[in-house]
């Protein structure tokens, strides 16, 4: 009897081991399987995903990243995949495209295969420079604060608009850029330059006083959408300094206010109490145009500045609903017009 009871448990542990081989080995082929065959919704190859691998990033994360974007049944099959094939330290930094209809070996065989090393990016009229630091390096073209640090008199030489101006901000011309990943700062500052020496420059190099004027685009870019309306705006500007009247523009706190970095700025809006900041960019206090732009401008908004347009007003806003830009002759107008539109 004890022998049979023997036999009957060791049998028991043997088909035990044997179901258990069996349903890793199934659950390995099942994880190998594309995500989209779990019964989901597919992205489809028109609906692909872009997937980037950074310099130095582990193929732990890499996985992990999978996972997160969907792309992946089991992460653990694919980390046990990535080493069974020796591939795990092969993952190569670029740009992909991957979909969910791929399964785990297509997935590794690409992402080892090496990618695009380049990448679009638009940087939106009105950034500043740390706006545009922080798309650079989401994107993966530089490190963060790599352009934020860069100076301006490294390349005064080669470019002659740059001869004595202590910031970038105003001449890194908002476009559509085609970068490598991992670039040099100083050859994607040179990429800027060179589009704004196209673009730019030739609006500009005519004037006396042309850094006063790409400042004034500035404003404009950051304060009033319409063309038209940034002419008026520009007129009201020169008019306000001839009278010896602070610009008092709202923009220009904004800059103060978030230290130049008005893209996820969360103060961006200014009330009553940062009237009184101390800035030299506090144009609601001091006379004058600021030291530097407060972001880069357009080929419209230069445009406007360099033919600003006489008119009979002295005060605009924007309504806060429409966006549209009012003006008035007078302070009494104006403020009527801001308890009305603000």
């Amino acid at each position: 009897m004890r022998m049979g009871g023997r036999f009957s448990f060791s049998f028991l542990v043997g088909i035990g081991c044997v179901l258990f081989f069996i349903i890793i080995i199934a659950y390995f082929f099942y994880g190998l399987q594309p995500a989209a065959w779990s019964g989901g919704s597919s992205t489809s190859d028109e609906a692909s995903i872009q997937f980037r691998i950074i310099r130095g990033e582990g193929f732990r994360d890499i996985g992990a990243r999978l996972s997160q974007t969907k792309l992946l049944k089991s992460i653990a099959v694919f980390k046990f995949y990535s080493l069974l094939t020796g591939r795990a330290q092969r993952f190569q930094p670029g740009i992909y495209q991957l979909s969910d209809t791929m399964s785990v070996p297509e997935i590794v065989r690409i992402l080892t295969a090496g990618g695009k090393n380049e990448v679009t990016v638009t940087i939106p009229e009105g950034t500043t420079v740390k706006d545009i630091d922080a798309i650079l390096a989401v994107y993966g073209i530089i490190e963060k604060g790599e352009l934020n640090s860069f100076r301006p008199d490294e390349l005064a030489s080669e470019y002659q608009f740059l001869t004595g101006v202590h910031s970038f901000e105003g001449f890194l011309f908002p476009d559509t850029y085609r970068f490598n990943l991992n670039s040099s700062v100083e050859k994607i500052v040179r990429v800027f330059l060179d589009t704004f020496t196209v673009k730019s420059w030739p609006e500009l190099e005519s004037k006396k006083d042309w850094y006063d004027f790409l400042i004034l685009a500035s404003y404009l870019e950051r304060e009033v959408p319409e063309f038209n309306d940034r002419q008026i705006v520009a007129g009201i500007m020169f008019k306000r300094l001839k009278l010896g009247i602070p610009l008092q523009i709202d923009a220009t706190l904004s800059y103060a206010k978030c230290d130049g970095e008005l893209m996820e700025c969360p103060t961006l809006l200014v009330g009553r109490e940062d009237l009184t900041i101390a800035s030299p960019y506090n144009t609601y206090q001091r006379l004058g145009w600021t030291p530097t732009p407060i972001s880069n401008p357009g080929q419209a908004a230069i445009k406007a500045a360099v033919t600003p347009k006489t008119s009979p007003y002295l005060f605009y806003l924007s309504a806060s609903k429409t966006k549209e830009t009012l003006f008035s002759k007078t302070l009494e107008e104006h403020n009527i017009k801001r308890a009305k539109y603000l």
